[in-house]
């Protein structure tokens, strides 16, 4: 009996052919899969080292008025760029934000509008750590009165539902200032600035937002990996294929020794047979004819 392929039975002809064809389109299928997913990865590479290059950029130029950035809507290219302001808080409308990160820590920011002669614009005044057993503040920490000058960074609005970026009882999950200007009687500049340095200053326990890291994260072993699965794919189905090769020739010799000994056996049979009659001739042959005295004798 032809011994079963690996798929349960002996792989042959059109059969064969056929699930060849079928295994080649879903391996083709998942290769430029992972091909895309691996050229993916690429991108955020390449988009990752772009935003660190604009961030070490704008680290390193020189302070700015804040009126020369704040000119339009913000986007990624204006993101840290260091600026200054002048003008007063509006100690009546501070928010806090829930949910917030810095240098690894968890906790929530102070958000307040500033008011200047050129016009409004929302201030991170800072970051507090949240500690575990404790939830996050009712009521924001009253900013410094008076005039002050803030320097920090220029930063773009912040996108999610409205129900994330739009205050609520003074507290929100993302700093979006045309969210918070809906609740103000007066207009905010598109973006806002995370403060890093106040003057005069006020202990309220808030400390600046760091820029992002400077890493290139793992985009790059992860394109390695989609591109690995798509080589790995190919050398499946070649492996396959061999397989219902190997499975294929072992069963045509199988059944060709199967073949060739059922046709000895026949043959010993037929020898066998031809045997026996020419022994049964040959005693027939050698019985002793009888003598006409026998004859006499016997009558």
């Amino acid at each position: 009996m032809p011994k079963l392929g690996t798929m349960g039975e002996a792989p042959r002809g059109r059969r064969l052919w056929l699930r060849w064809a079928v295994m080649g389109v879903a391996v083709i299928c998942l290769a430029v899969a992972f091909v895309n997913l691996g050229r993916w990865q690429l991108d955020r590479l390449q988009q990752r080292r772009d935003n660190n290059g604009i961030v070490v950029a704008h680290e390193n130029a020189p302070v700015v008025d804040w009126r020369t950035v704040f000119t339009h809507p913000l986007t990624d290219a204006d993101q840290w760029q260091r600026v200054r302001v002048t003008g007063t808080f509006d100690a009546d409308h501070s928010f806090v934000v829930r949910y917030r990160s810095n240098a690894d820590q968890t906790g929530w920011e102070i958000v307040t509008p500033l008011r200047t002669a050129s016009g409004s614009v929302l201030v991170s005044r800072g970051f507090a750590a949240r500690p575990a057993s404790q939830d996050f503040p009712r009521v924001a920490p009253a900013p410094p009165s008076g005039e002050v000058t803030v320097v920090g960074y220029a930063r773009r609005n912040e996108q999610g539902g409205s129900d994330a970026m739009t205050p609520v009882d003074g507290q929100m999950r993302l700093i979006n200032s045309d969210a918070v200007a809906g609740t103000l009687s007066y207009p905010l500049v598109n973006g806002y600035i995370g403060a890093t340095e106040v003057t005069p200053s006020v202990d309220d326990g808030l400390v600046p937002v760091n820029p992002p890291e400077l890493t290139e994260g793992n985009h790059f072993s992860y394109a390695l990996q989609w591109f690995a699965f798509a080589i790995i794919a190919g050398i499946g189905l070649v492996v396959l294929i061999r397989s219902d090769l190997r499975d294929r020739r072992r069963a045509a010799r199988l059944a060709a020794a199967e073949a060739a000994a059922a046709e000895a056996g026949s043959g010993a049979a037929e020898a066998e047979s031809g045997a026996a009659e020419a022994d049964g001739a040959a005693t027939g042959d050698a019985r002793p004819a009888r003598s006409p005295a026998d004859a006499d004798t016997t009558s």
